[in-house]
């Protein structure tokens, strides 16, 4: 297969008020692949992700400059709306955080809000086919009209990412999805996320180095705010090009 570029990110910088917190990143993310980002607590992994869906437009004193290409259009230039941004980028947080509706209303949100569907039938079909997507449906079929804040964290973090899918996104952003989770509701994300780069290209914050060799094609290592290195993740697990890669991986620095 061919590896096609989805999101190239040129010299980006990103402040907080008069605080740096991201220096001049290089990143490019292919499509259908999932890339990890990992590095030390306050790195800036979030803020980077927070970039590729405009996120970081709500923080009133954030500034960016340089670019975040996407299918090679600049996701910050004035013509483009970012609620349609994140539409094709959407985003699955740390901690669970279903809205307080039934499970069936959490995932019929998105097209509902944006007018995807013409009738119930549709709906119902795009919130069924995002629940199995999310390996959830079979779980919750007999119950989609009870709370989805019923549900245990890994059902609500999977409940998360169906609602993030019923809006049909071309990118899947991940900051630290099994952090809050048990080890078994974190074996089925990572399985999750290994069958969904089958559609979505997939980016993924981390702290566990584990998971990022588990679940990733690439890996990105962010220290200070800068991009240190990047590139497939078993070349950047076995043979790192930098000793700052390397101190980390190896459990010198964190």
């Amino acid at each position: 297969m061919t590896e096609q570029l989805k999101l190239s990110i040129k010299n980006l910088n990103v402040f907080y008020g008069d605080k740096q917190a991201l220096y001049n990143i290089n990143l490019n993310i292919m499509e259908k692949e999932v890339t990890s980002l990992i590095g030390p607590s306050g790195c800036g992994k979030s803020t980077l992700l927070k970039c590729i869906n405009r996120m970081n437009d709500l923080v009133e004193i954030c500034k960016t400059d340089g670019q975040v290409l996407l299918d090679s259009k600049d996701i910050n230039d004035a013509s483009q709306d970012p609620v349609l941004l994140r539409m094709k980028v959407g985003m699955v947080f740390q901690k669970p955080n279903p809205f307080p509706k039934s499970i069936y209303d959490n995932v019929a949100f998105g097209p509902t809000l944006h007018g995807m569907t013409n009738s119930k039938e549709e709906l119902d079909h795009v919130v069924i086919e995002s629940l199995s997507k999310s390996g959830l449906y079979d779980e919750v079929k007999d119950r989609l009209f009870d709370p989805g804040t019923g549900l245990s964290g890994g059902q609500q973090q999977r409940l998360c990412i169906a609602r993030a899918l019923a809006v049909n996104p071309e990118i899947l952003l991940m900051d630290e999805p099994c952090s809050a989770l048990d080890p078994i509701a974190t074996a089925k994300i990572e399985d999750l996320i290994a069958e969904l780069k089958e559609q979505y290209t997939i980016v993924i914050v981390t702290h566990s180095m584990q998971q990022a060799a588990r679940v990733s094609d690439r890996t990105a290592y962010m220290h200070m705010g800068e991009l240190i290195e990047s590139g497939l993740t078993k070349t950047i697990f076995s043979n790192p090009q930098h000793q700052k890669t390397q101190d980390y991986i190896t459990g010198r620095i964190g």
